[in-house]
């Protein structure tokens, strides 16, 4: 089994490899003909190879747009399965965070939560494989407040971390009422860039397909790179009206790091993106969005 695994995550980490270099290619070769389009000065980043992506242009045609990529692998059940969860906590929870672990239970449809315990992270993310979970949700805290989500799926990745803020629990709400199990309508706003599509889909495939009856509607809406993250049921009052009714939680989430890999290979996986804070331009630039 072990070995099956680190053959079959070598395979994948060499198709996303691939996918990457074709990529790269094939974006020099849009630069090259637009600019011979519009007759003008080639780029610097094509003059090098500007004669040999010639050849590669002769043989384009526009029949070529469905290529398998590295999501195929990832989320190739997306759709015909519904995704399994399991959400825990870091260890050692205290009871504010045992209480915040729960309400994110809730908002997947069919997840279940465990108690992390003394649980090595090998055995945990070993045991998900085993009973074929598709994403494993972990909560961390800061002196009992909610600070950080990561997402692993499996059972090749990608993990992606979140950094959590402004976290109201339903605990928090008084009279709140209980919370809807229908599986959700989801709506996603402002994650136009290719990591914004990536984060989208990530989070996306989280949740199974909706039934046309549900009216419940999971929100993810990123404004400067911050994912506020709503949770509401509606009721049509008449032709005209609905009403939207908030059943939380709700938090605003930050994007650090995706890795393309598991959690219990995290010092080996490569890094597909990461957040530098410390560059000149950190905080003009928009990553999740096109500006």
């Amino acid at each position: 089994m072990l070995r099956r695994e680190v053959r079959q995550r070598r395979e994948y980490l060499y198709r996303k490899a691939q996918e990457d270099r074709l990529r790269t290619i094939e974006e020099k070769k849009q630069k090259l003909k637009g600019a011979l389009e519009e007759n003008r000065l080639l780029p610097t980043e094509v003059r090098k190879d500007a004669l040999e992506l010639q050849k590669l242009l002769e043989y384009d045609d526009e029949g070529a747009e469905g290529v398998s990529s590295h999501m195929d692998d990832e989320y190739k059940w997306a759709g015909v399965e519904d995704p399994k969860i399991l959400v825990t906590t870091s260890r050692d929870p205290s009871s504010r965070l045992k209480m915040f672990s729960k309400e994110v239970k809730l908002m997947f449809p069919g997840a279940q939560r465990m108690n992390r315990g003394n649980h090595e992270m090998n055995a945990l993310v070993g045991a998900c494989k085993a009973n074929n979970v598709t994403d494993l949700v972990i909560i961390h805290e800061t002196r009992g407040n909610p600070d950080a989500l990561v997402v692993c799926h499996l059972p090749f990745g990608p993990t992606a971390y979140f950094t959590l803020y402004n976290v109201v629990m339903r605990h928090d709400v008084p009279d709140i009422g209980t919370m809807s199990e229908a599986y959700p309508h989801l709506i996603f706003n402002n994650f136009s860039s290719r990591l914004g599509t990536r984060v989208s889909n990530i989070l996306k495939y989280l949740f199974p397909v909706p039934k046309e009856d549900s009216r419940r509607v999971i929100t993810f809406s990123n404004q400067e790179d911050f994912i506020s993250f709503r949770h509401h049921t509606y009721k049509k009052t008449d032709h005209k009206n609905v009403v939207l009714t908030e059943v939380g939680p709700r938090f605003e989430m930050k994007l650090y790091m995706i890795k393309l890999g598991t959690l219990e290979n995290e010092s080996t996986a490569d890094v597909e993106w990461r957040h530098h804070a410390y560059t000149h331009t950190s905080k003009k630039r928009r990553f999740l969005s096109v500006q």
